[in-house]
């Protein structure tokens, strides 16, 4: 069972960070998702095989149950869904915005590359001169 889970848990993983990578909002709740899934599926995994309950006064502790893998998969199931409804808020501003899902770059983000661009260059033109100067000299 452990190898099937395995599996799930790396496809579930691999379809998800492709879908994150992707430029439109609507893939990337589903990649979204598709992580939170996951990782409950890992964490279940994780928990070992199954046990008693364990209450105090019913089983034994080698026959109970670790508590703390379910414990975690509900605080994963928690984060995965407030982060679900996040991204379908933004998805749901950026199509009353903008009228489609589709990430855009930011003019911003564009102008401070250019600027990076021209210093880059501006330095690269005063690295020459420096060296032009000194073979001049010597």
């Amino acid at each position: 069972m452990s190898v099937a889970l395995l599996f799930a848990v790396s496809g579930l993983t691999s379809v998800g960070i492709y879908l994150i990578t992707a430029r439109s909002l609507s893939r990337i709740v589903l990649g979204f998702s598709l992580l939170g899934h996951a990782a409950v599926l890992a964490l279940l995994a994780a928990g070992g095989p199954a046990g008693d309950a364990p209450l105090a006064d019913h089983a034994s502790i080698e026959s109970s149950a670790n508590p703390l893998p379910q414990a975690l998969s509900l605080t994963a199931i928690v984060i995965s869904f407030g982060l679900t409804l996040f991204l379908l808020a933004l998805a749901r501003r950026q199509h009353v915005l903008t009228g489609d899902d589709l990430v855009e770059d930011d003019i911003e983000d564009q102008r401070i590359a250019h600027l990076e661009e021209v210093e880059l260059g501006s330095e690269h033109d005063l690295s020459d001169k420096e060296l032009d100067g000194e073979d001049a000299d010597s």
